[in-house]
């Protein structure tokens, strides 16, 4: 162990506070891994959860291992523990290209990548999180068991088979957890098995369950503030979303809950961070921010829709001195919002643009995809004029930010075909050489890499095998790896009949596969209404609701 790691593992808990540290007498020791950066890690707030969770069972202690962290051997933030210590190895997982961090975590941890190498010595090896719920086949080779849902639900009862298993043989205790609800154990699980799909779960009442900052730290991008989850969920239907499908219902925390989380969080940060998919479609989001503001706090808000947008909560966030207003477009033209089922007008938008230039913003951020579903060069140009619109309404500082659509498990767009990297190549280049010498910043992901988040979000058990083979993250290995287990990313990008069998049909969304196809045909026949519309020369979209 490189004593330098140890010293900067000491150092960032110095500067913590929160941080929970456990006797380990009597107790399992859990590691709960981050496939990313501590920055990013401790932004988010599903790891902080299932940190709280672990460590509220007095049989339990938890720490933290970050991939930022890594050495050999991989060690634990609280106590510097080697990690194969730990009876169990927990990952929380949020997206699909952090999977190639976890392979590089388990090999500079020395254990084996592929559940079927590890033995009775190894920890056992869980994984959870947005992405492993929507499609958890590309880990299936890796992980002893995937937890499909949200942790309130599944911890509890997974704490006490682990406690009750943990020192019986590993097919036991597999056998054990594949008896739980969530939990997929793909050893007990063949493929091909669709007939009892694994049920994902989730939490009816949110305010049993804080889901709040629980470590603090200015090392990382929400340092200033004290987070906290109001609502889960969301109710918009957008058809590209995996986040309004796999967290569905939409629930809500009561103004009281929230503001009594926020007391708490006033005697650490004078700043409350409010979290959900979209801040201002809370029910009572109005009194909240008018109670918070009373209270002295100053606010802060992960993303906002349009349609409407509350002055009574950009008044607030103005107040609360908040440099940066944040909202999504999504797509430039009409045609395209409407048929991903983005409801929101130009109107809408315009509107928002002068209530960020009213209320002084320094910043205005907007986001877009490109290879949305029949994109077409007209809806290129059309992103670029409405954001040349914008910027006449709001003469400070323009920032886009433009990812490339990937389609994802358990949407109505699981079947379609991604773009093409050079496609959606040629559109960033077109956007950026329109918009950066207006003084707009153009900030745009990777083609290539959004490509391999496309295979890993639909991939099957055989993507994982490719996966175990790339021990340190590249497009020319993960390339590599594809041609020596003979797989042809096209066969994950392209077109999906509605008839096939899909690899994440081991998860049972709660969504029904009838509701999804008729979602896709909708979106399909609103390109055809509209293209129907303009031969007639009447010009104009129609307008689809969910």
């Amino acid at each position: 162990m490189k004593w330098e790691s140890i010293a900067e593992a000491k150092r960032i808990l110095e500067r913590e506070q929160g941080t929970i540290y456990k006797d380990w007498g009597g107790k399992l020791p859990i590691a709960l891994a981050y496939p990313n950066t501590y920055y990013v890690g401790m932004s988010n707030l599903g790891l902080q959860t299932v940190y709280r969770l672990f460590n509220q069972r007095a049989d339990v202690v938890c720490e933290r291992v970050f991939y930022s962290l890594a050495s050999r051997p991989l060690f634990s933030l609280e106590s510097q523990r080697d990690v194969r210590d730990f009876a169990v190895l927990a990952f929380s997982i949020s997206f699909e290209v952090d999977y190639f961090n976890v392979i590089e975590m388990l090999h500079q941890a020395n254990i084996p990548p592929l559940a079927e190498d590890r033995g009775e010595n190894h920890p056992l090896l869980l994984a959870g999180g947005p992405a492993v719920t929507a499609n958890p086949q590309p880990l299936a080779p890796v992980f002893d068991a995937l937890a499909i849902g949200e942790a309130e639900v599944i911890v509890p009862p997974l704490v006490d088979t682990l406690q009750a298993g943990i020192s019986e043989s590993r097919d036991e205790l597999l056998s054990a957890l594949a008896h739980l609800p969530g939990l997929y154990v793909p050893t007990q699980y063949p493929i091909p098995n669709t007939q009892y799909p694994i049920e994902r779960q989730w939490a009816s009442d949110l305010d049993n369950h804080p889901t709040t900052s629980v470590v603090l730290t200015p090392d990382t991008e929400f340092g200033n503030m004290y987070l906290i989850e109001i609502s889960r969920g969301c109710a918009r239907g957008c058809r590209f979303c995996l986040a309004g499908y796999t967290y569905r219902p939409v629930r809500e925390r009561s103004v009281g809950a929230l503001l009594e989380q926020a007391q708490e969080g006033l005697r650490y940060r004078d700043r409350i961070g409010l979290v959900s998919a979209a801040v201002s479609d809370y029910s009572h989001i109005e009194e909240l921010a008018t109670q918070l503001r009373e209270m002295g706090a100053r606010l802060s808000v992960s993303s906002l829709r349009v349609d409407p947008l509350p002055e009574t909560l950009i008044r607030a966030l103005a107040e609360s001195e908040a440099q940066t207003l944040t909202i999504a477009p999504e797509a430039g033209s009409q045609r395209l919002r409407t048929l991903i089922n983005k409801r929101v007008s130009a109107g809408d938008l315009m509107r928002a643009t002068e209530l960020a230039a009213r209320y002084n913003f320094s910043q205005l951020k907007l986001y877009f995809m490109l290879g949305l579903p029949t994109e077409t060069d007209e809806d290129v140009q059309a992103l670029i004029d409405l954001v040349l619109a914008v910027q006449e309404r709001f003469p400070r500082r323009i920032t886009v930010n433009i990812t490339p659509f990937v389609p994802k498990a358990h949407t109505p767009f699981q079947w379609v075909a991604m773009a093409p990297v050079k496609v959606l190549k040629e559109r960033m280049n077109r956007v950026e050489q329109a918009l950066r010498p207006k003084g707009i910043a153009v900030r745009a992901e990777s083609p290539a890499w959004a490509a391999v988040q496309g295979v890993l979000s639909r991939g099957d058990r055989r993507v994982g095998q490719a996966l175990v083979r790339v021990k340190r993250r590249s497009l020319a290995a993960w390339q590599r790896a594809l041609r020596e287990c003979e797989l042809d990313a096209a066969e994950y990008l392209g077109k999906r009949s509605v008839d096939e069998p899909l690899p994440w049909n081991v998860v049972d969304s709660g969504v029904r596969h009838d509701y999804l196809e008729r979602e896709m045909k909708r979106a399909l026949e609103s390109k055809a209404r509209t293209q129907s519309i303009k031969a007639r020369g009447k010009g104009g979209t129609s307008r689809v609701t969910a």
